[in-house]
């Protein structure tokens, strides 16, 4: 799913320390069964510039579970949805700009705002009416 979005790059999650070895190529698949998965995982990644899978805690991994799980019970039905949450990568500024503090012409619409005060000399009342 990830790729025909269009990722490029993609972090995979997995409470399994046994499944992240495997697929990191540091433990053998010894079951046939994973060792077809692990020859799919091996094809996807070649569809993606940077792929890494982590292991995380199982207490972090509930909602994935859920899911999967989810998925797993619903084999018989023909058409599954499953919502995907784009993120995009969020930039961090380069340099960071000064606060400039002081009065300048938004400071009497602040006072305004904030306080109720629109503090005006003759000039000013004079020109707001017309």
């Amino acid at each position: 799913m990830a790729h025909e979005t269009g990722a490029r790059h993609l972090l995979a999650y997995s409470d399994s320390q046994l499944v992240v070895k495997q697929v990191e190529g540091a433990y053998e698949a010894k079951e046939e069964s994973m060792v077809q998965y692990l020859q799919q995982i091996a094809d996807l990644k070649t569809k993606f510039h940077y792929f890494q899978i982590i292991q995380i805690p199982r207490e972090e991994n509930t909602k994935a579970d859920s899911l999967s799980k989810l998925a797993s019970s619903l084999e018989d039905c023909r058409t599954r949805h499953i919502t995907v949450h784009y993120l995009p990568k969020v930039r961090t500024p380069l340099a960071v700009q000064p606060i400039v503090t002081g009065e300048d012409w938004r400071t009497p619409i602040i006072k305004w705002i904030e306080e109720g005060l629109l503090r005006v000399n003759r000039w000013e009342a004079a020109r707001l009416k017309t």
